[in-house]
């Protein structure tokens, strides 16, 4: 971003992984943030939550040298008002994604920026529910965003050249490269990954390999960086059920269907890394 190029203003709502991610990265280059959160309880540990990944993101080099910006944490939408792009990354349900889109829309007005980070909820879907659909766009940030420089984003058949220019804006200043894709379920990451992730647990379930032996041969003979079920448990096995819901409800693929130990680790509350056990078993909080 040049020296003439104001700082943007950012509004996020959802205090959740996704959001908490997304203001990490927004704070450590500099970009004051708005964090909107309803539930009282996550919003009574959404600053420590941010400290500590700020803190994950200092260890891990992911920390520029320059003033961290600004965090406010808010109930209220209404405190997104002078935010150059609000970025919605609350649970994965269209009806709460509109709900929450529409209110944000209602306080910040007609020149604001809205983006989705849905993984698998079609922009369009989204955006024709909406007041002014042109608003809308979805950029689809990777956990941890600190560390994952490549964003897809998706232009939906309303979104408009001013909110377009206005996230790229952002984009630059949290130094990431946004890659335009076109709008469907799951674009190209989730359509891709999800299904391939529910195969590797369908495999454990079956009992033809552990979770370590899925995720060791995906590294060692193909080159994914974390392995599948590693990265279920980072994407948070819950988020990635309903992820896989949406994208089985809307393109009818029976590989999409959650498989049945996906199911019953939701059930049993192993959620993966938030919760300290998925696939496999971590301190709580890392």
């Amino acid at each position: 971003m040049s020296k003439e190029e104001p700082t943007p203003r950012l509004a996020v709502l959802g205090a959740g992984v996704m959001g908490t991610s997304i203001t990490t990265l927004a704070l450590i280059h500099g970009v004051p943030v708005v964090l909107v959160e309803s539930d009282p309880e996550k919003r009574a540990g959404a600053r420590a939550r941010v400290e500590r990944e700020l803190r994950t993101a200092q260890l891990l080099g992911a920390r520029p040298d320059i003033p961290e910006g600004e965090l406010t944490i808010s109930a209220s939408a209404a405190d997104c008002r002078g935010a150059d792009v609000v970025i919605e990354a609350i649970t994965e349900e269209a009806g709460l994604k509109v709900k929450a889109l529409t209110e944000v829309d209602a306080a910040v007005g007609a020149d604001t920026a809205l983006v989705t980070n849905t993984s698998s909820i079609p922009v369009d879907e989204l955006a024709e529910a909406l007041p002014h659909p042109e608003n809308l766009l979805g950029v689809h940030f990777m956990n941890p965003s600190y560390l994952i420089r490549t964003v897809e984003v998706i232009r939906g058949s309303h979104t408009g050249e001013r909110a377009l220019a206005s996230v790229e804006r952002l984009l630059t200043a949290l130094g990431r490269r946004g890659v335009r894709v076109g709008d469907g379920p799951g674009f190209v990451t989730s359509r891709v990954l999800h299904r391939m992730i529910n195969d590797a647990a369908r495999v454990v379930q079956e009992g033809r390999a552990t979770a370590e032996d899925v995720d060791t041969l995906m590294q060692e003979c193909l080159g994914h960086r974390t392995g599948p079920l590693r990265t279920a448990d980072l994407i948070g096995i819950d988020n990635l059920v309903d992820s896989l819901k949406v994208l089985h409800e809307r393109t009818g693929d029976e590989g999409c269907r959650p498989c049945e130990l996906l199911l019953r680790k939701v059930a049993d509350g192993e959620l993966g890394r938030k919760s300290g056990r998925g696939f496999y078993t971590y301190a709580v909080g890392l």
